[in-house]
């Protein structure tokens, strides 16, 4: 399907595009290159090709988001009500920044609230106090010692010089308090940590897509492949590779929609349920006259159109992984000028000497020619029977079925005297 053609600059009032729910101008490039980023004087040809290859993705390579969030009323209040999320979204550098100052802003917060009690109960070196004087907090005496009791209290380190005694209530209750509060934000943190390190999206590292997506002929069609390894020895569970394709797209009321998402389906061989990652696989996309790529296709695969190429093709992999039973999910893209026609995948999976099989990585990225282009025929639409034969007429329902229902019986009954009439065919499908 192609993507609409964007009005001139001429026009009074530009077309309205619908957008994730937003209306902006069609002539904003659908993936994100700047109007005039083409040489001046480069040919026209040229300047499309140079376009098309600064154009920004909307997923990365390595899987990650380009989209830009913005003008979110109240954004940090739902941040601060996720904190579980907002702290594993956190880059690392941020979290280990936040966990000390986490830890030292405590420290001091209650060493200050220490040294107000002490202050409150004349235990400073100000006031002098009397040698019979019992403090709240042994050898608390300036801002300094109460930050030094706050930190052991905490830490529980307990040197033995301070500690606290039975004379003000109050200091007890303060320290039944900061453990409690300072356990749960150990607690709290701890977690962070450990989640962030185990998160799936860590092992879906080691799962690696080709660079490129090949476009050859298999089995008598043209499809779409791509190459997919795991890198590690222990498996993937249940493995589902499925596609999106975003491109422009004009809709029968006139309303050109961006970033539209079309399915484009996966298989291995002839089925796409759960294979068998051990070895680098090959997946395929049929395209076919239901394939969002048919009109692309069509016209031999050029990226260099910028009407036929104007679209980025997301893989995403969905799988469990073996040792800790998460769910892990791998992304990446491919843009029109990355799916090669007429290329396919050279082997990488080997037999060694000593009867092993051998996945070279070396090949893993390689391309090479096929010997004749894959070749894309967009079928005619068929008229079926009972209007052929009805013309401009509108067929009766109920008439169309008891023919239909008439033929189906009469060709069973043909079917039935040819196996009558051919004992060899009998014995054929008893083989």
């Amino acid at each position: 399907m192609t993507s609409a053609t964007p009005p001139s600059s001429e026009s009074s009032s530009p077309q309205k595009v619908c957008h994730s729910q937003t209306q902006t101008e069609v002539t904003k490039p659908l993936l994100g290159s700047p109007v005039g980023t083409a040489a001046a004087g480069a040919a026209p040809g040229t300047a499309g090709a140079t376009a098309l290859r600064l154009r920004r993705r909307v997923l990365s390579k390595d899987g990650r988001s380009n989209v830009r969030i913005e003008h979110v009323s109240g954004r940090g209040a739902l941040y601060l009500r996720d904190l579980w999320t907002t702290f594993l979204d956190m880059q690392w550098r941020y979290k280990f920044f936040l966990f000390a100052a986490t830890f030292a802003g405590t420290w001091f917060a209650f060493g200050v609230l220490w040294y107000l009690v002490a202050l409150v109960h004349g235990d400073l070196l100000e006031f002098d106090p009397p040698s019979n004087h019992t403090p709240c907090v042994m050898e608390v005496k300036t801002l300094t010692g109460a930050f030094l009791f706050s930190l052991e209290s905490q830490t529980t380190i307990g040197y033995g010089f301070r500690c606290i005694t039975e004379e003000c209530p109050v200091a007890i209750i303060l320290l039944i308090f900061q453990l409690v509060i300072t356990m749960v934000m150990e607690i709290f943190i701890t977690g962070t940590f450990l989640a962030k390190v185990a998160r799936p999206k860590k092992r879906g590292e080691t799962v690696k897509f080709s660079q490129h997506a090949v476009v050859s002929n298999h089995e008598g069609q043209p499809c779409l492949m791509i190459r997919v390894a795991n890198m590690r020895k222990s498996l993937l569970l249940g493995c589902q590779v499925t596609g999106k394709l975003l491109q422009t797209s004009l809709t029968k009321e006139g309303e050109t929609v961006r970033l539209d998402q079309r399915n484009v389906p996966f298989q291995v061989d002839t089925s796409s349920d759960s294979p068998f990652l051990i070895i680098p696989l090959t997946f395929y996309h049929v395209i076919d006259d239901t394939s969002p790529l048919r009109a692309w296709a069509a016209k031999g695969g050029g990226w260099t159109d910028p009407e036929l190429a104007d679209f980025e093709l997301l893989v995403i992999l969905s799988a469990t992984v073996e040792p800790t039973s998460a769910t892990c999910q791998v992304r990446t893209s491919y843009l029109p000028d990355e799916i090669l026609w007429g290329y396919e995948f050279p082997p990488v999976v080997s037999l060694s000497p000593s009867g092993k099989y051998v996945a070279d990585f070396a090949f893993f990225d390689k391309v090479s020619k096929t010997k004749s282009l894959p070749s894309f025929k967009q079928g005619l639409p068929t008229t079926p029977p009972m209007l052929r034969n009805h013309g401009n007429k509108e067929a009766d329902p109920e008439k169309v079925r008891l023919e239909e229902s008439y033929r189906g019986e009469e060709r069973g009954r043909d079917r039935g005297r040819l196996r009558d009439a051919s004992p060899l065919s009998v014995r054929i499908s008893n083989v």
